[in-house]
């Protein structure tokens, strides 16, 4: 049986009006995969208001962090966006999720995919020094509307930098944008079917047999590249039986 841990907000940054993300205290003892996700929320009026959220932080830092949307109309969003620091959020003791790279076979390259929110359970795998250690090198793409909803970009444009014990100058961070005017504009499903992605930031062409992918987005983004990775012979991967991709289902819009 779960239970409910108490943290506080210690940190938390506004992205942009449809996005913002916030830090905790790290009470929570569950040792999770990078790249899960948990059940987290509020209390209000008596009730306990709680939604999936992927974990931003890696599992062996000291704190918790999570990238949130904002909806006026959203039954936790709405209230979830006005916390301030020292205000208490619930997480519950348990994770879980398809985005964990023990369910992909060894590979060349590994891509991970995101729109929107999508980004925050590969902000997890990349600081994962086991990443690195299975893949050659670790794509990260992430599709907004426009600039300003990049959240972490700064941190991810220097990546390399702050991680380099980690990741060793081997990952690669590649950003579009679909309704603002950007050096790489448009849907990543046609950089990616296009093969524009790849000679872009200097990879060899997709490999089925070699490239890993993993997908976290919209419903339409998914749907879209389990279809097209499936037309070049590859396979989905789960924690039975590890393939060349996998998606994140669980989490789209709260």
């Amino acid at each position: 049986m779960t239970s409910i841990n108490i943290e506080q907000v210690t940190d938390i940054h506004h992205w942009s009006d449809k996005t913002f993300s916030f830090k905790t205290t790290r009470k929570f003892l569950n040792e999770f995969n990078n790249g899960e996700f948990a059940m987290i929320g509020i209390e209000h009026e008596g009730k306990k208001l709680m939604r999936a959220y992927s974990f931003v932080s890696a599992n062996y830092e000291d704190h918790l962090e999570f990238l949130s949307i904002k909806l006026k109309d959203g039954l936790l969003t709405s209230k979830l966006q006005k916390i301030k620091v020292g205000d208490e959020i619930l997480v519950r003791d348990k994770s879980t999720g398809t985005l964990i790279i023990d369910d992909l076979l060894p590979g060349r390259n590994l891509y991970l995919i995101s729109t929107g929110t999508g980004l925050a359970p590969f902000m997890s795998i990349i600081k994962d020094p086991k990443t690195y250690e299975r893949f050659d090198k670790v794509v990260l793409t992430h599709t907004v509307q426009y600039p300003e909803e990049l959240a972490y970009r700064s941190d991810l444009e220097s990546f390399n930098v702050k991680w380099e014990k980690v990741t060793q100058g081997r990952f690669i961070y590649f950003n579009t944008l679909t309704k603002a005017q950007w050096p790489r504009e448009g849907r990543i499903t046609n950089w990616i079917k296009n093969e524009e992605l790849y000679s872009e930031i200097g990879c060899e062409g997709v490999d089925a047999k070699l490239d890993r992918f993993m997908v976290c987005g919209s419903t339409g983004l998914n749907t879209d590249l389990i279809e097209y990775f499936e037309s070049i012979g590859m396979q989905q991967g789960n924690s039975k039986t590890p393939g060349e991709f996998v998606v994140e289902k669980a989490i789209v819009r709260r």
